[in-house]
């Protein structure tokens, strides 16, 4: 007799976890245990089962026996496999249950779990187990040693990928006798099995998912709500997927890797990232129905802050957005969200407005009867654009709206006709791209307003066609108050190419060169001294102006 090395499967009922607890007894290294905390459970919670007698008359009902002589006790193989439910780990069992051996968690869908449960007794939040199979995630992470998660959906889908997954996540060689067994029922079932394990000794290895399951009981529907995010956050720690429509690119990097942990206002409540979701009936999914500022924050405090939420609110009335919520509310929600992600500097808000939820999916205003939704995303972001050695632009066939079709004065997140544009200046790997307006007058670019200097004149298009941004204001003020001459008018394309300064204007990325446009050098091919100028003029306007975020202090 020796002492295996003990595998710990937690999982809540009906997860596959019987036809995991067979795939394992095919080893020829393993022997497995089904359940040993089940008879300690029913004893300490006084919970019925049609089986409780028997399951109580033949299983150690001692917790502290259980850990120190069932599971962790000598045996005859080099690996022992314990099947446990997550509901039985009960307070006050031996610190050594976790502490020791290999340990794993099987999830699987509450919408799967959920009409097959009450074969035997009605299903209850406590009963499905998932909020205790997140507190032993929880539990082995703060002890250092994470456990591998996998989904039972996936070892339907591809068994033998999802096992070996998991094989090597538990450091132990795959066989391949783990993807099939004989049917019928196993000497190391327990008492229970009669009950629960009809389907499982019908089988004779992992069956696929059913391609048309059966509809879901609405009698079930609130247990579902409560359960589902929990399955969704141990589902966002499965390392292998191969589930329907999941993507099979690999997760992408962060620009600035610090936003993977942040945290985003989304209707009335501050959310992790990854949670920070809209309703699929909300306007902004149905149709781009929505008005966005971006702002930013510089050393404590939102630059243009009143005059972004200006604007915001005259969107909405253009679009006759119902039930706004009140600036003060606004301010609140994108104060609060700043001061959550400690963020008070280098920071850029995308501060969005639905028109709101639907009662039903359609085009129609009508059906928004729940109230405009609010979206508060700050993330740390320093200029998007080279605002030192300058960028490149080209000019994209697409045209900018115009009044006709759809005001461009109307900051609306409908941005297709901007995309498009960007798709052509990412073909050739240009920064953004100059759109014209119908009669071939430069607009603007697909994200910024756009400045140019000739012979010491500072000229820029008419906002006719394009936004007029708050940068840009800002900047033709400045362009004033540091004596230039300042021209807004039609401007063409071809002035833009053998102009001597060119640069652009947003929130997002300030003030930026522009050193070549559609292959055309511009200037000497360097940022020119009006350009500095005014980029030293906006950094200083940005230190000395601004709206202070409550309880930050300068350190």
């Amino acid at each position: 007799m020796t002492e295996p090395e003990v595998i710990h499967s937690w999982s809540a009922p009906r997860s596959l976890s019987t036809s995991l607890m067979y795939s394992f007894s095919q080893r020829d290294d393993t022997e497995v245990v089904d359940e040993p905390l089940y008879a300690a459970f029913l004893k300490a919670t006084g919970f019925d089962r049609p089986y409780r007698d028997d399951v109580l008359s033949k299983m150690e009902c001692n917790g502290d026996k259980v850990v120190k002589d069932v599971i962790y006790g000598s045996g005859s193989k080099k690996y022992r496999y314990c099947k446990h439910i997550s509901k039985q780990r009960l307070f006050g069992l031996p610190s050594e249950l976790m502490s020791k051996g290999k340990h794993f968690i099987l999830i699987r869908n509450p919408l799967n779990i959920l009409p097959s449960f009450e074969k035997v007794h009605p299903p209850s939040f406590l009963e499905l187990g998932l909020g205790e199979l997140v507190s032993i995630y929880s539990d082995l992470c703060q002890m250092g040693t994470q456990p591998a998660v996998i989904d039972a959906d996936e070892l339907q889908r591809d068994p033998e990928t999802t096992l070996r997954g998991l094989c090597d996540d538990l450091e132990i060689p795959f066989q391949a006798s783990m993807l099939k067994w004989e049917a019928g029922p196993i000497p190391e079932d327990g008492g229970w099995a009669p009950w629960w394990y009809k389907s499982v000794h019908k089988s004779t290895g992992f069956s696929s998912p059913e391609k048309c399951p059966r509809s879901f009981p609405l009698s079930h529907y609130d247990l579902l709500e409560q359960s589902l995010p929990l399955y969704n956050i141990l589902r966002s720690h499965v390392k292998h997927r191969s589930s329907l429509l999941s993507s099979p690119l690999p997760p992408p990097s962060l620009p600035v890797p610090e936003n993977a942990k942040l945290l985003a206002w989304v209707g009335d409540e501050i959310l992790p990232r990854d949670m920070a979701k809209v309703s699929v009936f909300d306007s902004v999914v149905q149709g781009g129905d929505s008005v966005w500022e971006g702002l930013r924050i510089y050393k404590g405090k939102i630059f243009k802050l009143e005059e972004h939420l200006d604007r915001l609110f005259d969107s909405a009335k253009a679009l006759a957005f119902e039930n706004v919520p009140a600036r003060e509310e606004i301010k609140e929600a994108i104060f609060r969200t700043l001061i959550a992600n400690g963020m008070f500097d280098n920071t850029h808000i995308r501060l969005s407005l639905t028109r709101g939820k639907k009662v039903t999916s359609g085009m129609s205003p009508a059906f928004n009867q729940y109230g405009c939704t609010l979206i508060v995303l700050a993330e740390w972001k320093p200029p998007v654009y080279d605002n030192d050695g300058g960028i490149v632009l080209v000019t994209a066939t697409t045209r900018r709206n115009s009044p006709n079709n759809l005001d461009s004065k109307i900051h609306h997140n409908n941005l297709l006709n901007n995309i498009l544009a960007k798709i052509e200046s990412n073909n050739v790997n240009a920064a953004d791209a100059i759109m014209l307006d119908k009669d071939g007058y430069v607009s603007e670019t697909n994200a910024t307003n756009i400045f140019m200097v000739k012979k010491g004149c500072v000229l820029t298009p008419h906002a006719d066609y394009c936004l007029p941004g708050i940068t840009r204001t800002t900047v033709m003020e400045l362009v004033v108050k540091e004596k230039f001459i300042l021209v807004e008018r039609r401007i063409s394309l071809s002035e833009f190419h053998t102009a001597d300064e060119v640069w652009t204007t947003g929130t997002m990325g300030e003030l930026s060169p522009v050193v070549k446009i559609d292959g055309r050098v511009i200037g000497d091919g360097k940022v020119g001294p009006v350009t500095r100028t005014l980029q030293n003029a906006y950094k200083k306007l940005t230190e000395d102006s601004g709206v202070p975020i409550p309880t930050y202090q300068e350190t």
